[in-house]
């Protein structure tokens, strides 16, 4: 890609082209789903309700005060309720619409399209085995996908060995179905997708920072490795985002 077409793609120039495409949603082709399937047979997990959290509770004005990167994390656990509260922060969803085709969540979305699935490498939260899960927003519950044998180690490499994704808690990996946005915002939707993970990355930072965690966000990996890793096609589903988060020492 050369600087000319970088620039063009954060440019809002698109959106001009876009009045003369008949896209996906005035074809009425139907809606793609808000979120990935998942069998029957699937374990499960329950997650902490947000009527029951119990952390989090540090004022806005502090959080933004002490909100920073971090990479030095501690050996200390992430909750469960930990958990849960920072994945209701990033994806949690608040109403379902339109028929259940569109959520309105605790992030910003363009038209509400929400284009990504939360995939989560767990090495040290409460009550969870270290491995890949995926998060189910609209149930409020964590998908078991696999164990995998030297997880911290894989991540990192993956990472080009960023080491502090080892030390973490948790990664939070995004990846993105493009045509979530694509189906109404046809060769406008990169931009949005771009935006869109911005703000629920700073989501991740703010709730983190209200309970004691700290967060780096990760745009430099390799794309081959990671979306391997989640075993996803790299076409209709690959990965856009990465935020490692783990206890940091207190003040």
């Amino acid at each position: 890609m050369t600087k000319e077409i970088s620039k063009k793609f954060l440019k809002a120039d698109v959106f001009k082209e876009l009045d003369t495409i008949e896209t996906d949603q005035e074809k009425e082709l139907p809606q793609p789903p808000v979120q990935k399937s998942c069998s029957p047979s699937s374990t499960l997990i329950d997650l902490v309700s947000v009527e029951n959290f119990n952390c989090g509770q540090m004022n806005v004005l502090d959080v933004l005060k002490c909100r920073k990167t971090r990479r030095l994390f501690t050996d200390e656990q992430l909750s469960l309720e930990e958990l849960s509260f920072l994945l209701w922060s990033v994806q949690g969803v608040k109403k379902i619409v339109n028929k259940g085709y569109a959520t309105l969540r605790t992030v910003p979305s363009a038209g509400a399209r929400h284009p990504f699935e939360t995939y989560l490498a767990i090495l040290k939260v409460e009550g969870l085995k270290s491995g890949l899960y995926r998060y189910l927003p609209l149930e409020h519950k964590l998908l078991f996908i696999n164990s995998i044998d030297d997880l911290d180690k894989k991540l990192s490499s993956a990472t080009f060995n960023q080491r502090f994704v080892a030390k973490s808690a948790v990664t939070f990996i995004w990846t993105t179905i493009p045509y979530r946005t694509e189906w109404r915002y046809d060769i406008a939707a990169p931009k949005l997708i771009a935006l869109d993970a911005g703000h629920m990355c700073e989501n991740l930072y703010l709730s983190a920072e209200s309970i004691s965690s700290g967060v780096c966000a990760i745009a430099a990996y390799d794309q081959g490795k990671i979306d391997e890793l989640l075993n996803i096609d790299g076409e209709n589903e690959f990965t856009v985002y990465l935020a490692s988060v783990g206890k940091i020492e207190k003040v």
